[in-house]
C-alpha cells in the first residue's frame, strides 16, 4: 500500500459491526483500500458479506466503528455533517441499483440538482445537465419525468446525475442489478466510457463476474476483509 498522497480514496483499518440481539456481527475487519485517479475497481462478494456497508462508509453515508476514510486529503468521518455533505457533493458521485430519481422532477432537473445544491446558477446547471444527458443518449428525453422513462433510461439519467459535478470518484452499488441483460450492458459500457473520458475513479460493487472482469482490478470482500479473489480451480 502507498502512503495515500496520490490516491483519490484511501481507507485504513476500517471496522464495522452490528448488534443482532445479544450477538455482535462483525461485518468489516481492518479493511484497507486505496483507489488511484482514473482507476476502475470492482468489489465482489457473497450476499450479506458487507459490500453495501463498505460502500456507504467509503462515501460518508455510514460511520465506521474504527478506521479512516481519506478523500480529497481529509478524513470524511472527522468532518461535521455540513462539511461532509459539501465534500460528497464536490468529490463523490453515487449510482445505486435503483435509480433514486426524484419522481416530481424531469430528467434535466434531476441531473441539474447536484449543481444547484452547490449554488451554481440555474442556467449553468441546466446547460451542464443538458450536455451530459445528450452524451448518454437522452437528448430527446430531457423533460420526461422518471415514470415516463424506461428502466435503462432511468439508470442512464442516474449515471449522468452522478457525473454532472465532475467528481473525483464514483461509487456504484449494483448499478445494473435491476436491468435486463441488454440494458445492463449498455449502462455498464456507458460508465466505462465516461470513466475513460473524464478520468473519474470508479468503484463498483457487483455480483456479475462478467462486469467485474472488465475492470482494472477486482477485490473480494470475504470474512470482513478485502483481498484479491481466489482463482477458480
Amino acid at each position: 500500500m502507498t502512503d495515500g498522497t496520490t490516491a483519490v480514496l484511501s481507507a485504513r483499518a476500517v471496522r464495522r459491526s452490528f448488534r443482532e440481539g445479544s450477538a455482535t456481527l462483525e461485518v468489516l475487519l481492518d479493511v484497507q483500500l486505496e483507489v488511484q485517479r482514473g482507476e476502475r475497481l470492482a468489489i465482489i462478494g457473497a450476499s450479506g458479506s458487507g459490500k453495501t456497508t463498505l460502500l456507504q462508509i467509503l462515501g460518508g453515508l455510514d460511520r465506521p466503528d474504527a478506521g479512516q476514510v481519506i478523500i480529497d486529503g481529509r478524513n470524511i468521518h472527522e468532518l461535521g455533517e455540513g462539511e461532509r455533505g459539501a465534500l460528497r457533493n464536490r468529490s463523490i458521485g453515487f449510482v445505486y441499483q435503483f435509480h433514486h430519481l426524484l419522481p416530481e422532477f424531469s430528467a434535466l432537473e434531476n441531473v441539474a440538482m447536484p449543481l444547484l445544491v452547490r449554488r451554481e446558477s440555474a442556467a449553468t446547471a441546466a446547460e451542464r445537465a443538458r450536455a451530459l444527458l445528450s452524451r448518454v443518449g437522452l437528448a430527446q428525453r430531457l423533460n420526461h419525468k422518471p415514470h415516463q422513462l424506461s428502466g435503462g433510461e432511468r439508470q442512464r439519467t442516474a449515471v449522468a446525475r452522478a457525473l454532472v459535478t465532475s467528481p473525483q470518484l464514483v461509487l456504484a452499488d449494483e448499478p445494473t442489478g435491476n436491468l435486463d441483460g441488454r440494458n445492463a450492458e449498455q449502462v455498464f459500457a456507458l460508465m466505462l466510457e465516461l470513466n475513460r473520458e473524464m478520468g473519474t475513479s470508479l468503484v463498483v460493487v457487483t455480483h456479475d463476474p462478467r462486469l467485474a472482469a472488465r475492470m482494472d482490478r477486482v477485490l473480494e470482500l470475504e470474512a470482513g476483509q478485502l483481498r484479491p479473489p481466489v482463482p477458480a480451480t
